[in-house]
């Protein structure tokens, strides 16, 4: 086995923020691999992370990402446990990644319990309907359906969603592992998005309408 030097835990404690006795730790018993090393930690720190999640998480910080010259503004709060971490450079890199995530991805809901349940119907039915179509057996209508829902929910729901900067991994993937890294539980609360002049065309088509009915021009 290879010899576990201060060097090496020291190495491994930078890139990933774990302690020096867990880091040394970790390189023992994986035999000095560090990948292997930094896997047992990230094991280790998602299961911590998830103790974490039903902690209260009154803190944290307000960001705002314009994007496109101004065509596309994110409001976003995320929140921790302590006014310490929410001032930290890892806490604030985190908000302004989500913040983002918002703009470039236009997700509807932050998870998937506050999708609206007509929504959800909807797409349920649309997906029977469209299995339907294609002639496929009445007994699996429903897993297809199902599945497309699953797909729905990746693609209007924020934690669900895959990162704009690694595709790889969910939003809420990289917050479990912030959660591992910094300690704390974190959480986002809520967002707004605003798209450059979003909504106006049908505003002014409703109002066209008004004002013909108004000249009596339809009924």
């Amino acid at each position: 086995m290879a010899e576990i030097t201060a060097k090496m835990v020291q190495e491994l404690r930078e890139k990933t923020g774990a302690g020096m006795m867990d880091c040394k730790k970790a390189l023992t018993e994986a035999g000095g691999d560090f990948a292997r090393a930094e896997e047992l930690l990230r094991k280790k720190g998602l299961a911590a992370a998830a103790k974490k999640s039903a902690r209260a998480a009154t803190e944290g910080a307000v960001a705002s990402y314009i994007h496109m010259g101004g065509k596309i503004g994110v409001l976003v709060e995320v929140n921790c446990e302590t006014d310490f971490v929410a001032r930290t450079d890892a806490f604030q890199a985190l908000v302004k990644d989500v913040a983002m995530q918002v703009a470039a991805a236009a997700p509807l809901c932050v998870r998937r319990e506050e999708v609206p349940a007509e929504l959800v119907a909807r797409e349920m039915e649309i997906a029977r309907s469209q299995a339907r179509e294609q002639k496929k057996p009445e007994a699996i209508v429903e897993k297809i359906a199902t599945g497309k829902v699953e797909k729905y929910f990746s693609e209007v729901c924020l934690l669900e969603q895959p990162f704009v900067k690694d595709d790889k991994k969910k939003v809420g993937d990289v917050l479990t592992e912030a959660v591992a890294k910094i300690g704390e539980n974190i959480q986002v609360r809520r967002f707004a998005r605003f798209l450059l002049g979003e909504g106006l065309e049908k505003k002014q088509e409703n109002l066209a309408e008004e004002v013909a009915k108004t000249a009596g021009l339809v009924r």
